[in-house]
């Protein structure tokens, strides 16, 4: 598994040589068994499989499906605890955001140009879950060409195999991959697009972080790799690629098409069936030995991946109106998509509620926020609890937004019109009464108090 700094190959021998890579030796099935695997490893390492059944490509799963993996894939190794590392993933990514850079484009022949099949089943496509539509592709980075601002567009997008050439694409209205496509489809032509599969984590990070429309994700690829990403066009489409992409699969987004799918979204719920544009496949390109990655829907890498950027874009953004601003964390109860907590240092009555407001700006999928004061962990759910339960009055201390723009995923909202009810809650305690009534107490020397030294 040797490659160079800012591919897929040396990230996971990063990962081995931190002790954070377990294989399976024996054949394993696409068809739930290797999924049933992942899910017990979950929170945990990632795992490579490296016999699957009827194929000739490896399978790797949970590549980044904890904070600390997570981090390794920004900054290479870090020893801090997990509450250091979030701070230090949102950190990273602002730095990065800061510093965008152009990838370097590089002539001759890629390694994923080494071989090529015109099959989509010869990818060991998984399928997950017991009502799945078929077998999904969970890890791809599909880019298209912007005809409008004329540079390239990427993104993450879920696709559901349909046949040999064939696959059904989950595309959410109004993002941007959905813009690229209307506005060919709208000029009576089919998207051109290329999917990456096998990238550096850094990449697919990237592609997941959800930039102001027109700006090259890849540029905040290479900024977080400092400067080691290059690209290579390929021939169909003539877009640029990561050059050490494992897979590479061309083709076109048809105009004229749909197909009815349904998936296993972060909530760990079968979406609503969904008529979606139909790829159709030019020929896939792989490397010599090539590494199929997969992430199980649901689980902690799809959620992380998801989530972290997301994240780190609402720190920013609540920052920028409350500059006392601690933390925030999407917790893991609302799938690290609809529920947040923020932690301020308040100064000031009516900060917590600007806070609750830059949040459901900064992530339109936010359902519920909370804003606790700097004494609270926003990652301990039951002191959470503690500042909603002893913090804060329902009449005075609850905003309730109904009718807002939400998640589709969410099952208990208007999913056809994306709509929802939003909860904000100011957890933070009034500043117009004593400091001291809100006070936890503590015992003097507690923490430096070892029990071992009287038992």
């Amino acid at each position: 598994m040797k490659g160079n700094s800012a591919d897929f190959r040396s990230f996971l021998s990063l990962l081995d040589g931190e002790g954070e890579l377990v294989r399976v030796k024996q054949d394993i099935s696409t068809e739930f068994e290797l999924a049933a695997v992942t899910a017990k490893l979950d929170g945990k390492q990632a795992v490579l499989f490296e016999k699957v059944h009827g194929s000739k490509i490896r399978v790797v799963s949970n590549v980044v499906g904890t904070p600390k993996k997570f981090y390794l894939a920004m900054a290479g190794a870090h020893k801090a605890g997990q509450a250091d590392i979030k701070k230090a993933i949102h950190a990273r990514i602002t730095e990065a955001l800061g510093s965008l850079s152009e990838p370097s484009n590089v002539q001759g022949t890629a390694p994923f140009e080494k071989n090529s099949s015109r099959n989509l089943h010869d990818l060991p496509v998984v399928t997950h879950f017991e009502k799945d539509a078929g077998p999904f592709i969970t890890s791809s980075v599909v880019f298209a060409k912007d005809q409008e601002k004329g540079n390239q567009n990427q993104s993450t997008h879920r696709l559901l195999r349909l046949d040999e050439r064939h696959m059904a694409i989950r595309m959410v209205e109004g993002r941007h991959l959905h813009k690229c496509f209307t506005y060919a489809r709208d000029h009576g032509e089919d998207l051109k697009v290329a999917i990456a599969i096998g990238v550096h984590p850094a990449v697919s990070i990237a592609a997941a972080y959800q930039a102001a429309y027109g700006v090259d994700e890849m540029m905040i690829a290479n900024s977080l790799l400092e400067g080691k990403l290059t690209l290579s066009k390929v021939g169909y489409s003539q877009l640029h690629v990561p050059s050490h992409a494992e897979i590479v699969i061309e083709g076109r987004i048809l105009k004229d098409r749909t197909q009815e799918e349904w998936m296993v979204e972060m909530l760990r719920t079968y979406d609503f069936k969904r008529q979606q544009p139909v790829f159709e496949l030019e020929k896939i390109k792989f490397r010599d030995n090539a590494i199929y990655h997969d992430i199980l829907p649901g689980y902690a890498e799809h959620r992380l991946l998801m989530g972290l950027p997301v994240e780190a874009k609402m720190f920013d953004y609540i920052k920028n109106v409350v500059p006392t601003t601690r933390a925030v964390h999407l917790t893991d109860g609302g799938s690290n998509w609809l529920a947040a907590v923020i932690q301020i240092k308040k100064q000031l009555e009516g900060e917590p509620k600007n806070a609750l407001m830059a949040a459901f700006s900064a992530h339109p999928s936010l359902k519920m926020a909370t804003v606790v004061d700097d004494d609270i962990d926003p990652t301990d759910p039951v002191a959470v609890e503690y500042a909603v339960a002893t913090r804060c009055q329902a009449d005075r201390d609850f905003i309730v937004m109904p009718n807002a723009k939400g998640s589709s995923l969410d099952p208990s909202s208007d999913q056809a019109n994306l709509l929802t009810t939003k909860v904000g809650i100011d957890a933070t305690a009034s500043l117009l009464k004593a400091k001291e009534r809100f006070e936890i107490a503590k015992i003097p020397g507690e923490e430096k108090t070892k029990l071992s030294d009287y038992l």
